[in-house]
């Protein structure tokens, strides 16, 4: 997988190859690239990066489906990298706060609530694996958004 450029994106640079929770350690590896790159882009072009990264998913995706012949391969985590990097976007920079990103995330990721577990067991192929996540992370950045908010609020009444 790791010979061809699609195998590996689809395995986020190899940290889908990881023998304990791969979907983890993929969601760990996505902040890398956040804190060195995305997060100090205009929102524009973070959302154009997002959307760019999720075609490009959906295009690795689909091809080690193909290869493997699984649905939902474990070493897929790209669609990890881009449900973190939703989740991030409008996260302060600093470290309780991307902490609490990554477990909100995963937490969302693994429980699947709906719409995330319908997007899980109904679109198949490259799109589909990229879309559970891409709603897990949409889902965690409105979380985030809104503690983003109260947050000021809590710390005057304290």
């Amino acid at each position: 997988m790791m010979r061809h450029p699609r195998g590996w994106i689809a395995a986020g640079f190899g940290a889908g190859f990881s023998p304990w929770a791969p979907g983890t350690v993929g969601s760990l590896v996505a902040i890398i690239p956040w804190w060195l790159w995305l997060r100090h882009l205009p929102a524009a072009d973070y959302f154009g990066a997002l959307f760019l990264a999720f075609l490009v998913g959906i295009w690795a995706a689909n091809w080690v489906i193909r290869e493997t012949r699984i649905e939902d391969p474990s070493l897929v985590v790209w669609d990890e990298f881009v449900g973190m990097w939703l989740v991030l976007w409008a996260v302060p920079a600093e470290w309780p706060w991307v902490l609490g990103a990554f477990v909100l995330f995963r937490a969302l990721d693994i429980a699947k609530p709906w719409p995330v577990r319908w997007a899980d067991r109904q679109l198949k192929g490259g799109f589909g694996t990229m879309v559970d996540d891409a709603l897990a992370g949409a889902m965690g950045l409105a979380v985030m958004v809104a503690l983003a908010a109260l947050v000021p609020w809590l710390s005057t009444s304290a």
